[in-house]
């Protein structure tokens, strides 16, 4: 069975990123908590990632421009074609979607990508929506744009529960 909707989120376990804010090592789910987190499995040399994934990914982002209550990381889990879905090609993906985002990099001859594994993914492009609390919402081949931004607002942490109390 693909997928663990309905369950605690795991660890990425990823020590190849671009894209971090200054000083920042590294980021993993648990860099999240508290926000509904998209997150995007990806190949550069995968044709359903560029013809679906990535242009989903980019409209559901800007969508989200500036709320503090959603974050987006890719990650491009490889399973094959190592030679061609190098961490240096993240570099070039990101530039040519202008992904604002961290990107990191899961997978290697010689080691299996610990996000496939850990998720149950079935390839790329794979999203995984998890919600304020870590658990996982999505977690599937696709999501159509507006399918994505109405979970997400639906998972959002409500004003009131974020404000503090008068009393």
């Amino acid at each position: 069975m693909r997928g663990i909707a309905g369950k605690k989120a795991p660890s990425w376990k990823v020590d190849q990123w671009i894209n971090l804010e200054e000083g920042l090592p590294g980021v993993d789910v648990d860099s999240y908590s508290g926000k509904v987190l998209y997150l995007y499995c990806f190949q550069s040399w995968c044709p359903g990632c560029h013809s679906s994934g990535f242009p989903t990914l980019q409209s559901v982002s800007q969508t989200f421009t500036g709320d503090e209550d959603v974050a987006f990381v890719a990650i491009q889990t490889v399973f094959e074609g190592f030679r061609q879905n190098t961490a240096e090609k993240t570099r070039e993906v990101a530039e040519k979607y202008s992904l604002n985002m961290p990107i990191g990099h899961s997978g290697s001859p010689k080691e299996r990508s610990h996000v496939m594994a850990a998720y149950r993914t079935g390839g790329t492009p794979w999203t995984i929506i998890i919600d304020p609390q870590g658990i996982v919402r999505f977690n599937d081949f696709h999501i159509k744009p507006l399918d994505a931004v109405h979970l997400i607002r639906k998972l959002k942490p409500s004003p009131a529960s974020t404000k503090p109390s008068d009393g």
